[in-house]
């Protein structure tokens, strides 16, 4: 099950989890759209690869599958990745 990390990782602009908006890596590193498409090309800065965007959680589901509180924000690592 996905995490549905909380944040943008670059901007830590909030991201809910049955929102639209939030992008994620095969490693579930998580960034909003703007930071995701225009600062970062589509590819994820930590290991390369493709940002796809982060499917929603059903509002009727987040009570039993809750999504993660904590949040990892790092600016000065979110260039685009080579």
């Amino acid at each position: 099950m996905l995490e549905l990390r909380p944040g943008c990782e670059c901007c830590d602009r909030d991201l809910p989890p049955d929102g639209l908006g939030a992008f994620i890596c095969s490693f579930e590193c998580t960034f909003c759209e703007d930071c995701a498409q225009r600062k970062l090309g589509g590819s994820c800065p930590n290991c390369g690869g493709e940002l796809v965007p982060r499917p929603r959680r059903p509002a009727s589901k987040l009570t039993a599958h809750p999504p993660s509180q904590q949040r990892t924000h790092k600016p000065a690592g979110c260039a685009a990745s080579p």
